[in-house]
Order: C-alpha cells, then structure tokens, then sequence
C-alpha cells in the first residue's frame, strides 16, 4: 500500500488520469510528451504560476486554512475558520503546485509544498485520520454527517494533490505517504459499511491512486462508494429547507440513472469517477449511465458558455430548458468538474462532440471565473449581470479559486492523445506534442498556433517515426470545414464524418501540416424550448462566446434598453484593449431606448414612448471571458433583438 511506498515504476509524466486497463479505452493519454509553450493558454499558465498560485498561498495564510491545521496539529489555540471543509483548498493549492513543476519548479512554491506536508503530518492522527474540522470542533467524532462532513471530499482532494507530486517527481515519503495513511486507514479498518459521502469526489481520487500504485483495495474501495449510492438514505435541512437524495444523486444507483439532477458539481465529480470506475472494471451500466446523463446534460440543461447549475438554491441542475440567463448559477467549479468528466468521456470513447464541449466551456465557463490581473476570480459565472458583477480575490467558501489554479497547471494533459495508430489533436495551443507509437517508434511536433484570435493551426514534424503514422486534427463543431495542406500543398480530404480530419503517411522531418479554420462571427438564435432568451441572440466567433457591456455603451454607460438590430451582421475589432489585455472584439448595429418617465414598468400602443425615441448606437462586444475587469458595470450575452 502507499504507505508502505511500493509505486508502479516510472510515474512522472502522467497526467491526471492515467488508466491501467486500456483495454476499453479508445484513445490513449500522451504521457509526459505535451508541453504548452507560449500562445493563448501558454500566457494564462505563465500567469498561473507567477501570480494566481502565489495569491492562492497567501490567502490560504490570511483566510486561516493553514491556521486550522495549525489547530489540529496542537500548534496554535485560534479560532477555528469556517467553511468545515478548508483543508481541500490546502490540498488543491498543493496539487497546482506539483503540476506546475512539470514547467520548472519554482523555490517559493516548492518550498510552501514542504512545508505543508510537514504541517499536516503534524496534524494527522496516528492512525492516518486527517481532517482539521472534525478533530478541533466535532471533538474527534468521525463519520457522523455523512451527507454535509465532507470528509471524503476532502480526503479525495489530499489524495489527488498526492498523485500529482508523484507524478512529477515528488519525494514519495512526503506528501504521498499522507495520503496514503488515510487511505489505507478507509480501507483498514475502513468507513462504516452504510456510509455514502454526500459530496463525491474521492471515488475519482482512490481510481487514481490505485492506478498509481496497483493497490486494488483502493480500487474495491471507489467501486464500493459508488454502489453504494441510490438507497434515498441521503438529505439534510431543516422544514422548507430540505435537500433531498436527488440533490446527493442518492435517488437511484448510478448505473440505473439516466438525467442528470441534484448539486452540479456534485453530479459531475461522481461520474467522472463513474466513468473511471467502467474503465478498470469494465461495468457496462456505468458507461450507459455517464452516457444517458451527459445526453440529457447536453439537450436541455447547458448554457452557452457550456457553464452548468440553472438554480441558485443548491448550487443544481433545473429541468429541462429551464436556463434563465440573469439567474444563471453556473459555478466555475462546475466548469471545471464538466472539463474532467468530458475528457474522460473522450479517452472512452474517441468522439469529438465531448471534445467540442471541453473546448466551449474551457474559454467561457470556466475561464471567466479568473480576472485578467490573474488574482481575482468568480464563483458564479451569470450569463447577464444588471451590474452587480465584481470579481472577489477570495471566498470564504473559496473551493473555485484553487481549483482554477490546479486546472491550469495540468492543462498539457488534455490536448492530445495517441492511439496505435496516431496522434489526435483535440485542443489547439502553442507547444510541443511528443508521442510513441508502439507500431512506429516516436513522433515529435511542434504546433504553432494564434487560436482563438486566428484560426490556423500549424504542426510541424521534429522528428519523425520509422514507419506510417496518422495525424487527426479535430474540426470543431462551429467550423463546419477546415482547408488543409501538407508542405504547402492543399489537401483534397476534409474531416471525415467523426470531425476529424485524418492524414495517414510516412512522415519526415519537417514535413508541416497547415489546418485552417475559418473564424468569423455567428450570430446564435435560441431554439424553441428555451423560453427565457426568447428573441434574443448572442454572438459567437471561434470558440469563444461574447458579451455586452454597459461601460461600452456610449453616453449612458448602462446597457437598459438596449437592442440589437434584427438580422444585422456583427463585424469583427481586432486588438480591443481590455484592461490591458488585446482582445478581438465586435460590433454590431442597435439602438437604445429613451427611458420612460413612467414609473410603470410595462407599455402599450399608446404610451410605448422609449421605442418610438430610440436611437442608433453601435454595440460593442468582447470576448465573454474578459467581463468584469473594467470596473462595476452591467452585462449581457443574450441581447433582445429588435426588428426596427
């Protein structure tokens, strides 16, 4: 077992999920072999590592999540800080800062990490127990709230962040034999045989831990939790205040569930586990479930930013098409959780659409969650704000910010993957793809891109394999088509009906692949179930989804009353500044009505003043992701649209 240390050999350079039984994948992580070098997503990890993780580390000081371990440890006699599950944000911070070290560790951040594990050493019990909540303020009683502890909640985040710093080369008698003391301790003895964690997240983490250390118990473990889901034993509250066990997805066993229901992240977190789960085990029901769910997530209950959770109350999913964009909860932590479980659903499968969703909610649901300063962030990520959007360097239940750390630093591990066959491509960023092909020994490229602000994607071959090998190069759902060409020749071929384009050649040393796709901007209409934008549209270009805000609207600086033009085409602005950061913005014609001197909210034939007084504006848009950096202000993406 982990504390006894025996690990599978060569760890580093796995990412966050590295199977062990591959006989149901279809698509294989690229281990240790992809580096984000420069562009896009290289600026946000530069910017992750230099200033959102060291915020994250203070914060962690200020907000006193160090100072309740301090407390457990027997080290300080404060006040115990609320939330009761703190600890994950410690552990979260953690594993950012072991995935960052793939791109160079860093003094100050290695050495919180050591100290760290020191502290909660000091703070673990003999027997392995950790969690600081339960020993300063529940007086030692374990297990007792199984619905709201959290304590598996935030034994899975110690358990991930301890994969990681294995993975990346960390001293496996620190951080990892911590975790692997309380993991062994839930196995032996182990939790009480009824007990369900009311908020998921250790099955996915005791997967991984098992595929990193072959110990099957861990295994047995995960898929023991999961069974154990469904009884309806689950709720909490008080009278007219009651979380039921759909909110825990205890209704129903999991492999029975076919809609997805109840906390967001909840939801997701348990079948990304589920997903790994069928992946070792091979349980066709759970597939069938994830499958079913991401269907019913997909049709009726996802925003266009691909953000998730319709209901303020219980942080959950709605029914069907019930997507109120002002009301919009869509917790960066639910992005986030959507981006791990499609992945998964990506290497089991190999089709694009789970591809297509990780790409729309990476720019817009879960990167509007972070300022542009790198240190400021969003909880809830509302698709209309009436201007009272202001990002928070902190939150006392602050789950999403180091979360967004930790994402960032392991973003490498979810843009390419191999098969015997290949290399795929399915996120486009400047770096280095590295693969080995069991059938042709390695292929290196180079990959080169502006996306999203251009839309061409250049691989360039450093080093060849020995035999035939097949790039495909995913061709997102908005582009419809992407021309092609191979050393400056066009290619007849398009992407095939999976939305791959696939060449299949020996390849040599700089041989280039150019693909091309054509970035303009759609204007989005809602279908005809989606009653809450009812005629209204939104903007798109590439990947990314626009808004409107009102410190762009000249002489009001208010976005009441605007509107856009019926069937008027946006036109694209290159290099819209942003508090700094260049963006390609858009603009389109509108009209702003004068306000009624009425106070009477509603208007007839008669008195329908504003409409009769509106006057042409042009409406300036920006990338959804960049809002609220410029101050207070309000904000739309679905903007009513105007026939006149």
């Amino acid at each position: 077992m982990l504390s006894e240390m025996p690990t599978r050999p060569s760890l580093t350079g796995e990412g966050p999920v590295a199977p062990l039984a591959t006989e149901r994948l279809t698509l294989h992580p690229i281990r240790g072999g992809v580096r984000i070098e420069g562009g896009f997503w290289g600026h946000y990890q530069a910017l992750n590592r230099q200033t959102t993780i060291p915020h994250g580390m203070r914060m962690l000081e200020e907000t006193g999540s160090l100072e309740n371990l301090r407390i457990a440890a027997g080290m300080s006699a404060g006040e115990y800080a609320l939330p009761l599950f703190r600890d994950s944000d410690v552990y979260k911070v953690l594993e950012a800062i072991a995935w960052e070290r793939a791109h160079g560790a860093d003094a100050e951040q290695e050495q919180f990490l050591a100290s760290t594990v020191q502290l909660l050493g000091r703070a673990q019990q003999p027997d392995g127990y950790l969690n600081s909540y339960i020993q300063v303020v529940e007086g030692g009683k374990r297990f007792g709230n199984p619905a709201m502890g959290h304590e598996l909640y935030c034994a899975g985040h110690l358990i991930q962040a301890a994969v990681a710093d294995l993975r990346t080369g960390g001293d496996p008698a620190g951080l990892a034999a911590v975790a692997g003391r309380f993991a062994t301790m839930l196995t032996s003895p182990g939790l009480p045989p009824d007990f369900v964690p009311g908020h998921p997240e250790i099955e996915m983490a005791l997967v991984e831990l098992y595929r990193t250390t072959g110990e099957s118990s861990y295994l047995q473990l995960a898929a023991d939790l999961v069974g154990r889901r469904g009884r309806g034993e689950l709720s909490w509250g008080s009278v007219g205040n009651t979380f039921p066990p759909e909110y825990f997805q205890d209704d129903v066993p999991v492999e029975e569930a076919d809609r997805i229901r109840g906390h967001a992240v909840r939801a997701l977190y348990l079948l990304s586990g589920a997903v790994d789960l069928y992946l070792e085990t091979g349980r066709p029901g759970l597939l069938r479930s994830a499958l079913a769910q991401w269907d019913d997530m997909v049709c009726g209950k996802t925003y266009l930013t691909g953000g998730l959770g319709s209901r303020h109350k219980r942080e959950a999913f709605g029914e069907p098409y019930e997507l109120p964009p002002d009301r919009a909860y869509c917790e960066t932590c639910a992005a986030i959780a959507s981006i791990m479980w499609n992945w998964r659903m990506l290497l089991t499968t190999g089709e694009a659409r789970f591809a297509d969703l990780l790409e729309r909610t990476l720019y817009n649901g879960f990167l509007s969650g972070l300022g542009l300063d790198g240190k400021s962030f969003f909880y809830i990520n509302s698709l209309h704000s009436r201007g009272l959007g202001e990002r928070q360097p902190w939150y006392q239940c602050a789950c999403c910010p180091p979360n967004v750390m930790r994402l960032i630093a392991s973003l490498d591990h979810y843009v390419a993957t191999r098969t015997d066959a290949g290399v795929q491509i399915h996120q486009f960023v400047s770096g280095r793809v590295t693969a080995t092909l069991p059938s042709a020994g390695q292929l290196t490229l180079e990959m080169s891109t502006s996306y999203p602000d251009e839309g061409a994607v250049r691989l360039r071959v450093l080093q060849a394999p020995a035999g035939q090998a097949e790039l495909a190069i995913r061709v997102p759902g908005w582009a419809w088509q992407a021309p092609a060409a191979l050393n400056g020749r066009p290619l007849d071929a398009g992407p095939g009906d999976d939305h791959y384009l696939r060449v299949s050649r020996t390849w040599g040393d700089g041989d280039e692949l150019v693909v091309e796709f054509p970035l303009r901007v759609h204007t989005i209409y809602p279908g005809p179930d989606l009653d809450a934008v009812r005629s209204c549209v939104a903007y798109e270009r590439g990947p990314l989804v626009y808004c409107f805000e009102g410190v762009d609207v000249p002489g009001t600086g208010r976005l009441r009353g605007v509107t856009v033009q019926a069937g008027a085409d946006a036109a694209e602005v290159r290099g819209v500044d942003v508090a700094g950061q260049p963006v390609t913005g858009l603009t389109v014609p509108g009209q702003i009505a004068a306000r009624s001197p009425a106070n009477w909210p509603y208007l007839n034939a008669s008195t329908d003043h504003a409409r009769e007084q509106a006057q042409p504006i042009e409406l300036r848009g920006i990338p959804y992701f960049a809002w609220a950096n410029r101050g207070p202000s309000d904000m739309r993406i679905w903007v009513p649209a105007e026939s006149r």
